[in-house]
């Protein structure tokens, strides 16, 4: 082990012991790439060498907290792997009786990346309208912390930024550090620091860490060495923790989205598929489909979600996605999803609590023509649940006709109305609820009107 490595091993134990007698707790933004999986190496290593050289009370009391983010459209390889490697550290964490924790944390629910697109019908981000950092990423971890700084009092974040990454990140790190300080206060965390412990490490180093010092949670590092060389397009890994505007971007990650359009070309998912990994060509396909067809005028709405109008002075519609085009977008992702299952099929490229998310932000946007369960059934041959059995009870609603015998657009109506209110049993935000149904009447009401006349 050279001397810089053995350095920052020791600078560990010094903060977690005589440079801080507090108790607050450590985490760690974990992505399974390869900053991270070297700082949870030498923290792990700094906990060991507390165990066994610190007399008390400097022994392990300070909890640390390995957290890793999934966006829930993370790269299915990359998936697997960083769920094999957390099952890893957790065990070892208990059988070597560490304070090792391991967190994972999702979206909510009606945060999610095909909730917004295919539900709510947001364009599909881009370097202008980049709106998944913030939705998946940076608000799961943020309410972890939150909840850390709520019952500690303060909290210590370990990121694995590194200097040498690029002239960028070496300028926002010396921006941010306070001379003869190892730790800096959170822009934006309340009672919240931030620690870089392998801000000095080249890419180099890195390298001989992953590959010569045995993994501690006894995983075979040449796993990761091995999906880097695979995806070689370039040398970024998407963050869980974000510190500063430098570290938000997730346009170049190999280790993030399989949707990312933030940039025109996937080259890491690319090199995958050329090194082998042959199945995933109709995601990459899917996604590059996502990227082209994102600002087509006839997949736009006239609006945006908040009613203001969005059409250029040429006519470009530039509002939310479509009616046509959100179910379009479900169906060939169902049936990608089917598809890749044969050979995968363990792999969910959208879970079923989501599907029925869509079809309440589809009922909340007026839009009833397009039902989830039936384009799933017609993909899968079954159904899924995404109604209210009472509402949409066979009898209730042959007695609804006959009551709106007279009109068959009341009937339409009220089954619509009842549709919209049964969203709020769904753990979803009720915000704007009351607006869409009133919005629904107002639009009867006006049809109505127009008809007579």
């Amino acid at each position: 082990m050279n001397k810089r490595i053995e350095n920052i091993i020791n600078e560990l134990v010094d903060q977690y012991t005589y440079g801080d007698t507090s108790e607050r707790p450590w985490i760690i933004g974990f992505s399974g790439g390869k900053d991270s999986t070297v700082l949870l190496t030498l923290v792990w290593r700094a906990l060991e060498k507390v165990r066994k050289e610190m007399p008390y009370p400097f022994q392990l009391r300070r909890p640390v907290y390995v957290v890793c983010n999934d966006t829930m459209v993370e790269n299915p390889i990359i998936t697997e792997y960083v769920d094999d490697v957390l099952s890893k550290i957790e065990k070892e964490a208990r059988n070597q009786d560490l304070p090792i924790f391991v967190n994972k944390t999702i979206p909510k629910i009606e945060s999610t990346f095909w909730v917004n697109v295919l539900g709510k019908g947001y364009p599909v981000p881009n370097n202008s309208f980049r709106w998944c950092t913030d939705k998946l990423k940076i608000r799961p971890t943020s309410a972890f912390i939150a909840e850390q700084v709520d019952e500690k009092g303060e909290a210590i974040i370990l990121i694995g930024v590194r200097s040498a990454e690029s002239s960028t990140r070496a300028n926002s790190i010396k921006k941010h550090e306070i001379k003869g300080k190892r730790l800096t206060k959170h822009p934006n965390h309340h009672n919240t620091f931030v620690y870089s412990p392998i801000k000095e490490l080249m890419l180099e180093e890195i390298w001989y860490i992953i590959n010569a010092l045995p993994s501690p949670w006894n995983y075979d590092n040449s796993k990761l060495f091995q999906i880097y060389a695979n995806a070689s397009a370039d040398d970024y890994e998407c963050p869980t923790v974000v510190t500063d505007k430098s570290h938000a971007s997730c346009g170049q990650s190999r280790f993030g989205c399989w949707t990312c359009t933030v940039v025109k070309e996937d080259k890491s998912m690319s090199a995958l598929i050329k090194n082998g990994e042959n199945w995933m060509n109709p995601l990459l396909d899917y996604r590059n489909k996502l990227e082209a067809e994102r600002n087509i005028s006839e997949n736009r709405l006239a609006t945006r979600r908040n009613g203001q109008d969005a059409v250029t002075e040429d006519g470009h519609k530039q509002g939310n996605y479509s009616p046509e085009y959100r179910a379009r977008k479900l169906r060939e992702l169902l049936e990608l999803q089917k598809e890749i299952q044969k050979t995968k099929p363990l792999t969910e490229l959208i879970t079923n609590q989501e599907l029925i998310a869509i079809q309440v932000y589809w009922y909340r946007d007026g839009i009833f023509d397009f039902k989830v369960g039936e384009i799933f059934a017609k993909i899968y041959g079954r159904d899924i649940e995404t109604e209210n059995a009472n509402i949409q009870n066979s009898i209730e609603k042959k007695l609804l006709k006959t009551v709106c015998s007279s009109n068959e657009n009341d009937y339409e109506l009220i089954n619509n109305l009842l549709t919209l209110q049964h969203s709020k049993t769904l753990l979803l935000t009720n915000y704007g609820l009351q607006n869409d149904i009133e919005k629904r009447i107002e639009d009867f009401v006006k049809e109505e009107a127009k008809d007579e006349n």
